[in-house]
């Protein structure tokens, strides 16, 4: 829109004069000031998006002293909105309320179970602390009652992501507007007609009444009115606890409790007096195809807790009191507290069914006391001490010794250690933990130091190999403990892998990521689509609920051709198309991130301030905003789903990057395997390791969400010529259970094979020549037998040139890729027994594969070359085999 400016010399405070040609100097120079009176004719926008009027339109100042006027004493005045007319201006009055009355009725009319959302704008001509709003309920014909319980106050309480109900406090400041958004969910069996009661607005130690009038409609709406985004009914999904339970999903098993073990997926816990675990096992093969019957020790001893006097001696713990408060197939919990004279160590845990334990451990001293350390202590089987990922380690071998210290910088409060069939991961928290955000956006808020961990700067991680113990020790330093003072030193543990990795459905379900018509896709091969934002039928980054009609009449083609299609949507941005929008910004920043500003020209001119600005579409005009790390939206964005996998028919998501937590995650996966038959999740990462991003890795910090996706696509910046044990740590998802596909320039597809990996089409690089082959072969019915096993059946007997091989009814496919700098003469070892195939006559073809490699036959036993960075695709059969 065109600048406004008020006329000086008028009398009248709605004459104004709309600057359609004069520039800023003209203005300033006063040369306007010989045109006639100015009144507004209309006001001109790009479009709907642009426009200021009405709710953008300043009141004049002779208006704004007229209401304040009226106010007389009053801390402040309460304006009623619709909502349709969503406030927007925090410092300034809309004109739209110049000529009305404060205090007036909330007048609304809603159908027969609809949620109604409208408005209080609290304008405060005093500072304002506390903000409360309260309702009376309603009463309606012959008695009939909508209860206060229907009525939801967003701006003063509501419910977190993890489904605890809170109260939020609201302050304004002298002189500003605070919208208060709030709704009634309007029972299915409410009698039609008029409804009578009241809303009260308390600050300041004053009251104000508002009266209600509803009118209650004949018609019954479905869904409360959520299939139609203008009445912002789902304002009420932000209070939600869909899928806030202990369901398992699959492929996991109920956790098991005997007394001081617990069993879960593949993996088994026992515990010390402590609370602590005393062992951790993996029951996974090293193929990380299967599950095993014999365990393999994580743990060289038990994970201690340890404080040390300032006489340099460990203090001795007394555990008492170890109590298992609850066992449901999805979760245990349970308690223990141990003493050592006037300090107590109070513990409550919880391992859910993933394999994750998140501890709360609260150390209280009766009196003061000083401490020389406090230190946690996790000693790991050398053995299984394999690969380290995190604290400023890239993925990769673990060194023998290493230190790490905090720095808010740096995206690191983890680290992994492990080899591919078994590991942990430890997280260092305490109870003002807040997820930073990710991406390019974690300097603008990054980690909370955890009090407890950090001290100050004086904390750190050691990592060191001792003889046959991995020994790792985070050590606060010397602190005090003010008496009756809890200091919580929190920490979670993943327990890895997750569960086995699944070949078949890996290399049956084939991607195209790109929104193309269905019989392009089928003809290409794949039969998965991701359906990306800024498309005809997901056209707003992470709102994609504008066209459900269009993207319904797609998924349902699709699933006629025996397809499924997934959608981006995920919570890291939100549109400024977001009906919800104006609602989110009157919480402040609890779900739209604070920040700097800037960015596109519209938030500039509508936001104004206090934003972190996001992804830009300019030909959709389609502009975002950076959210919260984690928040109410989080249910907000549960709902959401459920609602399109019930109304629309999406097969999963593709998420780009993850601002939740692992809760949410949880959920997610519920909502979509209790709404669809065979839901996928796939997760896209950049490379992280860089300062923007605080070197953060991205397996590492994603690490908790792995139980519940399907498979990885990392991503941009990854460096394909890196070490292969990069490749398995960062990149190929499998120490975890999981398979992936690669991105930056193609990626590498001979060494992509030794971990099932390829190009995803038609993103980068083309994965159809490869797949023709697998189909030849029959590679989805085949046995992975990967190079990092201890025994594999197929070996090159180098560090620099690695094999994979993929075993089928007498036959096995062996993928060559190699590290070395020149070219490679490899001669390959077979276990024959294990691959099924006779020496006698067996023969090594390769298939001339387009952009891959020549036709070629060799001998076993022949020097195989294999030039730098390239490798080849083997098909080894008897000559019998051959024959059929």
């Amino acid at each position: 829109p065109k600048i406004t400016y008020p006329a000086p010399d008028s009398t009248a405070s709605t004459s104004w004069l709309v600057a359609n040609q004069l520039a800023d100097s003209e203005l300033a120079s006063g040369r306007w000031r010989g045109l006639p009176q100015a009144t507004v004719l209309r006001f001109e926008a790009a479009d709907s998006m642009d426009l200021f009027h009405p709710m953008e339109e300043i009141a004049s100042p002779e208006d704004v002293a007229r209401l304040r006027s009226q106010a007389g004493r009053a801390p402040f005045l309460v304006f009623p909105e619709d909502r349709l007319h969503a406030i927007r201006m925090r410092h300034q009055l809309p004109q739209r309320w110049a000529n009305t009355s404060p205090d007036r009725a909330v007048v609304a009319a809603a159908d027969r179970g609809e949620f109604l959302s409208f408005q209080l704008g609290v304008w405060a001509l005093d500072t304002l602390d506390s903000v409360s709003v309260t309702f009376s309920g309603l009463t309606g014909p012959a008695g009939s009652r909508i209860s206060e319980a229907q009525f939801s106050s967003f701006d003063t309480r509501g419910v977190n992501w993890q489904g605890k109900a809170f109260d939020r406090r609201v302050t304004v400041a002298a002189g500003d507007v605070q919208p208060l958004w709030c709704g009634v969910l309007v029972p299915d069996a409410a009698a039609p007609g008029d409804y009578h009661g009241s809303v009260t607005v308390s600050a300041a130690g004053h009251r104000i009444t508002l009266p209600i009038r509803l009118t209650v409609m004949p018609h019954l709406i479905a869904d409360h009115g959520d299939d139609d985004p203008w009445r912002l009914s789902r304002l009420r999904w932000l209070d939600s606890r869909l899928a806030l339970d202990s369901g398992l999903v699959k492929p996991f098993t109920p956790v098991a409790v005997r007394g001081m073990t617990l069993d879960v997926l593949g993996r088994r816990v026992t515990l010390t007096p402590s609370g602590l675990p005393a062992q951790i096992e993996s029951f996974f093969t090293s193929a990380m195809t299967g599950i095993g019957t014999k365990g393999r020790s994580i743990l060289a001893g038990p994970i201690a807790l340890t404080v040390t006097g300032t006489d340099s001696a460990p203090l001795t713990w007394n555990s008492t009191d170890f109590r298992m408060l609850r066992e449901l197939p999805g979760a245990a919990v349970w308690q223990a507290t141990s003493q050592s004279g006037d300090l107590a160590m109070h513990l409550r845990a919880e391992l859910d069914f993933d394999g994750a334990i998140e501890y709360q451990i609260g150390l209280v001293s009766t009196q003061d006391l000083a401490a020389a350390d406090v230190a946690l202590d996790i000693p790991l089987r050398s053995d299984v001490a394999r690969y380290l990922m995190g604290m400023n380690e890239k993925g990769g071998r673990a060194p023998d010794s290493y230190d790490w210290q905090w720095n808010v910088k740096r995206n690191q409060d983890a680290a992994w250690v492990g080899d591919v069939n078994a590991g942990l991961q430890f997280t260092l928290k305490d109870n003002h933990y807040i997820r930073p955000l990710n991406t390019n956006f974690y300097q603008l808020r990054p980690l909370v130091m955890p009090e407890s961990w950090d001290n100050g700067g004086k904390g750190r991680c050691h990592f060191a190999r001792q003889r046959d113990q991995y020994r790792i020790r985070c050590t606060s330093g010397p602190r005090t403990f003010s008496a009756g003072d809890t200091v919580r030193f929190d920490l979670r543990l993943l327990i890895t892998p997750f569960h086995p990795i699944n070949p078949a459905a890996h290399f049956s379900t084939r991607y195209f990521h790109a929104y193309e018509p269905i019989d392009t896709v089928k003809a290409a091969g794949a039969n998965v689509i991701n359906v990306h934002h800024a498309t005809d039928i997901n056209p707003f980054i992470n709102y994609p609920f504008l066209r459900p009609g269009a993207m319904k009449a797609y998924v349902d083609s699709a699933h006629a051709a025996g397809m499924r299609v997934k959608i981006y949507y995920t919570v890291r941005e939100l549109t400024n198309r977001a009906p919800e929008l104006w609602a989110l910004r009157s919480l402040g920043t609890d779900v739209l991130a604070g920040g700097p500003g800037g960015g596109h020209s519209w938030l500039q001119e509508h936001v104004v301030e206090n934003y972190i600005p996001g992804w830009v579409v300019p030909e959709r005009r389609d502009v975002a905003l950076v959210t919260s790390g984690i928040s109410r939206w989080h249910n907000h964005y549960i709902e959401g789903l459920d609602w399109l996998a019930r109304h629309v028919g999406i097969d999963g998501l593709y998420l780009d990057d993850v601002a939740f937590d692992r809760i949410t995650m949880q959920r997610i996966r519920r909502v979509l395997e209790r709404s669809r038959p065979a839901p996928l999740i796939d997760l896209h990462s950049a490379n992280q390791y860089n300062p923007n991003d605080g070197f953060a890795s991205s397996a590492n910090l994603y690490l908790e969400h792995f139980p519940y996706i399907d498979r990885l696509w990392f991503g941009e910046y990854f460096d394909y010529n890196s070490p292969p044990d990069y490749w398995l740590v960062e990149m190929s998802g499998i120490p975890f259970g999981l398979m992936g596909e690669m991105l930056q320039d193609g990626g590498n597809p001979w060494r992509g094979m030794l971990f099932g990996m390829t190009a995803r089409l038609p993103w980068a690089g083309d994965p159809r020549p490869l797949w023709k082959e697998w189909d030849a072969f029959g590679i989805a019915d085949s046995q992975m037998y990967g190079w990092w096993m201890e025994n594999p059946p197929v070996s090159t007997g180098r560090d620099d040139v690695l094999a994979t091989a993929y075993v089928k009814d007498g036959k096995a496919l062996i993928a060559l890729a190699s590290w070395a700098k020149d070219t490679a003469q490899v001669h390959l070892t077979f276990d024959w027994k294990r691959l099924g195939v006779k020496p006698d006559g067996a023969t090594l073809t390769a298939t001339g594969i387009e952009k891959f490699q020549a036709a070629a036959t060799f001998r076993p036993g022949q020097a195989v070359p294999v030039a730098p960075g390239k490798g080849w695709l083997l098909a080894l059969q008897s000559k019998a085999a051959e024959s059929r």
